[in-house]
């Protein structure tokens, strides 16, 4: 079986060789054969370093991005090269800060030997964060489930068939949500309890706007249920306060007029030409080893 990790880096270099060597520790022994795929994310500093514990990894290249397009972008181009340009049964997505913990690609694995054509999920069961934060993200999950009728309890962190792959490449919502394509395309996943962790340098990157943005993403991959929803709820609350309507009852239908409007702008980011020729946004490609 031919695995490989996917790994979206921004001026994170520390991190991102802190990784690898995680990586090559965890992987020791496994009957397979991994390779490390990494997309610098136009990074402003040099992300190459000395690696010189990679004895397990069976190849590193860096792909170095022209113009930084972020996460999802990043995570849906190199979803793009690895199918076109690489051989593998699995492609396993994963920051590369350590939020993501590589001693879970072991659970990947020994579950992807009878998945078949199925993907795998790291539904997360426990996470490092303060407690505003918690709260947050359970605010988004309430927020997603709410208006989509979906449960989302993943990030990027997955293993992903072929199958899977092809699919997420002929669905243009990947260019804009990597979790919010996959829950769309996939109906069958296979959960793996995944525990967040924390990040191997300095404060974690995702602040509450990035949430917020993270968030209203995902709704607006399924924005046809939202809008329908969304309609039921008006109808519902104005009739609800027709006896007693002023600026504070009003309130929640102006809240839920600006996250129409903004999953609606967040949706025109979705573009099937400009995800089909991502691949033009490499400058060049570091081969490790």
């Amino acid at each position: 079986m031919k695995y490989v990790i996917l790994v979206p880096v921004y001026n994170d270099r520390e991190s991102l060789k802190s990784l690898i060597e995680n990586i090559n520790n965890e992987i020791k022994g496994l009957n397979s054969e991994i390779s490390l795929v990494v997309i610098n994310d136009a990074s402003s500093q040099q992300i190459i370093d000395e690696y010189p514990n990679i004895e397990n990894i069976h190849s590193i290249e860096i792909i170095n991005m022209k113009e930084n397009r972020g996460h999802a972008r990043c995570i849906a181009s190199g979803l793009k090269y690895i199918y076109e340009k690489k051989e593998f049964d699995y492609v396993i997505p994963m920051d590369g800060d350590g939020e993501d913990r590589p001693e879970e690609i072991k659970n990947f694995i020994e579950l992807s030997k009878e998945a078949g054509d199925r993907s795998i999920i790291g539904e997360r069961v426990k996470r490092s964060e303060n407690m505003l934060f918690k709260l947050c993200y359970q605010f988004h999950k309430f927020l997603t489930l709410v208006f989509t009728g979906q449960s989302i309890k993943f990030g990027n962190f997955t293993c992903l068939s072929r199958a899977t792959v092809k699919k997420m490449l002929n669905e243009k919502a990947t260019w804009n949500s990597f979790s919010g394509s996959l829950k769309k395309i996939e109906k069958d996943l296979i959960s793996s309890p995944s525990t967040r962790g924390k990040r191997y340098f300095g404060p974690s990157q995702m602040s509450f706007f990035n949430l917020l943005k993270h968030s209203l993403s995902i709704i607006s991959v399924f924005r046809k249920t939202v809008l329908i929803r969304s309609a039921l709820f008006i109808i519902f609350y104005i009739l609800l306060i027709k006896n007693n309507a002023s600026i504070v009852t009003s309130l929640p239908l102006v809240l839920l007029l600006i996250m129409i409007y903004s999953i609606s702008s967040l949706a025109l980011r979705e573009n099937i030409e400009e995800f089909n020729n991502s691949l033009t946004n490499i400058h060049d490609i570091d081969k490790i080893k």
